[in-house]
């Protein structure tokens, strides 16, 4: 593993990775014309702000840059707008926004604060922290007033460690209501596509999904797919082009820079900052087969993304196993702009850590599991046939677990969910109805298994058959008594969101002894990477030695995540990312 950065980190001399970029700069600049001494750029621009990326982080900014007075462009590199928000279920964390204070959610600065902090512990300085809770709130009832979005309590969805300090069992989560997409016209089309689209003729909110995967074994879960169905049928007979979750959140904000009159640059990439004099002062990047210098004359705001589809940056800074395909993350996120950013002079942060989640490597795309790994019947076991995780747990935690303890003589990379025929009779799995078959494909493709006896199944995946007997036997000791005496699931009421409220004493908790048995493959799956260039409470980029690089901001995963190595709750990409671009924007116009 390549060693860690870190989110606040000391002065130090030039790496020998700094001075082989470098030079690779250098050389790259004459090509290029980026701005570093290199030829001029073909064509040239220029506004008071230049945003790098149309995602949630880079639409807020320009947003708030425009409402500011500032006039400001996005450059893009997809062909589409909304990067991996719009694949999202766009669930966003923060505290004390007015949307929850309505819904009388008994949250205060000080418990979010209290909590926050207990959370991320030492690794994100404390003026971020409260950088972050202080302009949130002010970032989401902006957000409303000046976009077509308004947004809805996730009630029930809890505090990712709701036990901590100022932690909160029925959540802090908030997401898009519903939104029409016809006020995008045109522009609909180059929406970027869902991770999972909503069942055909369907409207439905993240919230809902905890209950549709009970539809067949609960009264609520039926009621709650008959309330989706009717709102999709409405629509229809209003003719219009409904819109939930990060669809609605990424169309909702193009549609207030359609209103503010900002540009959005489509297949614009970026090929490098300029800078004069030290100071960030635009961006080159390639638009319309020409390299184009767009000038900023107030700052740049990156808010590119990730580098979860860099293979070459995952393998230098992350733990091995890694690659791009187990990724749900946007597939331009290649960490254009972290790397430009550091060739800056950027330091960077936390670039061995990402929002991690279990995840089935599926043949057409991998599957990133929540409700399937907590709901009654399953466990998850490694190589030896042994359960070493809550798996309830947040997501980002059964992953960190997965590297802690892989080795190559102790495999937890693949891991396995095990589950019987009474779980696939009860429960919604992916998009698979209970009862029904699992595709043929996924079995091909080695990601699932299924046998009619336990000793069958770890034959099938190569775990000792009596280790993962005796497993099964104890955790159903375990449902009986609904008590997880090895790893206490079911104990926090996070784990609690996704289970089965009909299953006694404890919903988290059901045995497995129907046969047949079925094995997922369980690989390290990501919502995206978390490191990138480091940023103080205003969003200003950071060199090592802790000054501001001048006129550089960024936002969301081009800079190093808020959260540290932790998770706060259900959308603690989203609320951070949408808040740094509004508190970058606002930097920039206040210091006007």
């Amino acid at each position: 593993m390549a060693e860690a950065t870190h989110a606040n980190p000391a002065p130090e001399g030039p790496s020998r990775r700094t001075l082989l970029r470098g030079a690779a700069v250098a050389g790259g600049a004459l090509v290029t014309g980026a701005a570093l001494g290199g030829t001029p750029a073909r064509a040239e621009v220029e506004y008071d702000v230049v945003v790098v990326g149309a995602g949630a982080a880079g639409m807020t900014a320009a947003l708030a840059a425009a409402k500011r007075g500032l006039r400001t462009v996005v450059v893009e590199k997809a062909p589409t707008f909304g990067g991996s928000a719009a694949r999202s279920g766009a669930g966003i964390w923060i505290p004390n926004n007015e949307v929850i204070l309505a819904a009388g959610v008994p949250d205060t600065p000080a418990k979010a604060a209290a909590y926050l902090a207990r959370v991320v512990g030492g690794d994100v300085p404390v003026e971020r922290q409260q950088a972050f809770l202080a302009a949130g709130p002010a970032m989401i009832s902006f957000v409303m007033r000046n976009s077509p979005l308004l947004f809805r309590f996730m009630e029930g969805y809890s505090d990712y460690y709701p036990e901590f300090p100022g932690g909160m069992p029925n959540g802090r989560s908030i997401e898009p209501a519903q939104l029409d997409g016809r006020i995008l016209g045109a522009e609909l089309d180059r929406l970027n596509a869902p991770y999972i689209p909503s069942p055909a003729g369907m409207v439905v909110f993240s919230a809902d999904y905890k209950w549709l995967t009970l539809a067949l074994v609960n009264a609520k879960g039926a009621a709650v797919a008959a309330e989706c169905l009717l709102r999709g049928t409405e629509a229809a007979l209003r003719g219009e082009k409904p819109l939930t979750m990060g669809q609605a959140l990424a169309a909702g904000l193009r549609a207030g820079l359609l209103s503010a009159g900002v540009p959005v640059w489509l297949n614009t990439p970026l090929t490098d900052l300029h800078l004069e004099g030290g100071r960030a002062s635009g961006v080159v990047v390639s638009r319309n087969g020409a390299q184009t210098l767009v000038r900023a004359a107030r700052g740049v705001i990156v808010g590119s993304g990730g580098f979860e589809h860099s293979a070459a940056m995952r393998a230098e800074f992350q733990r091995q196993p890694i690659g791009t395909s187990w990724t749900v993350g946007a597939k331009e996120n290649t960490g254009a702009g972290i790397e430009a950013g550091e060739r800056a002079g950027a330091a960077l942060g936390l670039m061995d850590d990402a929002w991690w989640g279990p995840a089935i490597p599926l043949p057409d795309q991998p599957y990133f599991c929540l409700a399937e790994r907590t709901l009654p019947g399953c466990i998850i076991v490694n190589g030896d046939g042994v359960r070493f995780v809550n798996e309830g747990a947040p997501y980002s935690d059964v992953v960190h677990v997965m590297y802690d303890r892989n080795t190559p003589a102790d495999q937890h990379i693949p891991s396995w969910l095990i589950v019987d025929q009474q779980y696939r009779n009860r429960y919604l799995f992916k998009d698979v109805a209970p009862l029904l078959p699992l595709p043929a494909s996924w079995y091909d493709s080695g990601a699932v298994h299924k046998a009619w006896t336990i000793e069958q199944l770890a034959q099938r995946i190569g775990v000792p058959a009596g280790a993962l007997r005796g497993t099964v036997t104890r955790f159903n000791e375990f449902a009986a008594t609904g008590k997880d005496l090895d790893f206490h699931r079911g104990d926090s009421a996070y784990d609690r969101y996704y289970t089965d409220p009909s299953v006694k004493p404890n919903p988290c908790l059901a045995p497995l002894w129907l046969p047949p048995f079925y094995a997922f493959k369980i690989v390290p799956g990501d919502l995206g990477t978390k490191g990138g260039m480091v940023t103080d409470g205003r969003a200003r980029v950071l060199r090592a030695d802790g000054s501001v690089i001048p006129g550089l901001y960024a936002a969301g995963n081009a800079s190093a995540a808020v959260m540290g190595h932790s998770y706060a709750g259900s959308g603690s990409t989203l609320g951070p990312a949408m808040t740094f671009g509004y508190v970058a924007a606002n930097h920039i116009a206040d210091s006007m």
